[in-house]
């Protein structure tokens, strides 16, 4: 569309939108070709964007369904909007950890929305995986095992559970005290791509169902170690009204925690997805 510019952040993933207010409505071939740069690059990232909640869910509202987050509760007046907060006495960051959003859930987000509302002077940036260019790097064979396997995901594991505990605390969800645990394929096919990518992830996948976690560990760790190479990855920056929006049935994403004594606020909308297959 005339006006938007599409650049590239690194080689495997990521891009950055340009040329787009998203405080106006936006006209359906411009939300097409915005859709079109997200499915190619997994995250897309627009800077310098100003805007009010109601402002922000409605441009979410034009990618799919919002989601209320189980365990913590949303922002005054939009139940969907979540906030992911580390203050200045904090150690832990909420999600500090690889992970893909709420795999747990039958049916986990398609999509994740965050904007920068508040960032310390240096650090806090967030890190991106392209599951797409996993998968693919992977062997024949070990790719024909994988496709029979499904993963168990867990609410309860204790990594991202630790990284959620402050925040439950001060604002607990409808269903913060419930567990969720759902078995979804190793490998998932995209809806709108066709394209396979890995689905499993530290933070949630707790072992392969049928198998002991003893017994899916060594496959496990050797699968989360490569899903996360540096050629699958790129690294982005936030200012204050950043926004990302990442595909997480494609991607994996880590916040990275080096910015204690200092205050990092976001806003996040997720939006319903599909059971993966």
């Amino acid at each position: 569309m005339p006006g938007i510019t599409v650049t590239k952040i690194a080689g495997g993933i990521g891009a950055e939108i340009g040329g787009v207010d998203l405080r106006r409505e936006l006209s359906d071939d411009t939300i097409a070709e915005i859709r079109r740069a997200w499915n190619e690059h997994v995250v897309i990232f627009f800077r310098d964007q100003d805007l009010s909640s109601a402002q922000y869910l409605a441009f979410a509202g034009r990618f799919g369904e919002p989601v209320e987050y189980p365990f913590i509760s949303g922002i005054e007046g939009f139940p969907v909007i979540t906030p992911v907060v580390k203050l200045e006495h904090d150690r832990i960051n909420f999600g500090g950890i690889w992970h893909s959003d709420t795999t747990y859930l039958e049916k986990p987000p398609m999509a994740t929305f965050l904007i920068a509302r508040e960032v310390p002077p240096q650090g806090g940036d967030t890190m991106f995986a392209n599951q797409y260019l996993a998968y693919e790097a992977l062997s024949e064979g070990l790719k024909q095992t994988l496709s029979t396997l499904k993963g168990v995901s867990c609410s309860a594991k204790a990594d991202v559970s630790k990284s959620r505990e402050d925040r439950m605390a001060n604002s607990p969800g409808a269903k913060a005290n419930q567990v969720f645990e759902v078995a979804h394929p190793v490998v998932r096919t995209h809806p709108e791509t066709g394209r396979k990518a890995l689905y499993i992830n530290i933070g949630h996948t707790a072992r392969f169902e049928g198998w002991t976690e003893e017994e899916s560990a060594p496959l496990l760790n050797f699968l989360h170690q490569h899903q996360i190479k540096a050629e699958f990855t790129c690294r982005f920056q936030w200012r204050v009204g950043s926004l990302a929006l990442w595909d997480n049935r494609a991607a994996l994403h880590y916040p990275i925690n080096d910015y204690h004594g200092h205050r990092r606020i976001m806003h996040r909308i997720t939006l319903q997805g599909d059971r993966p297959r």
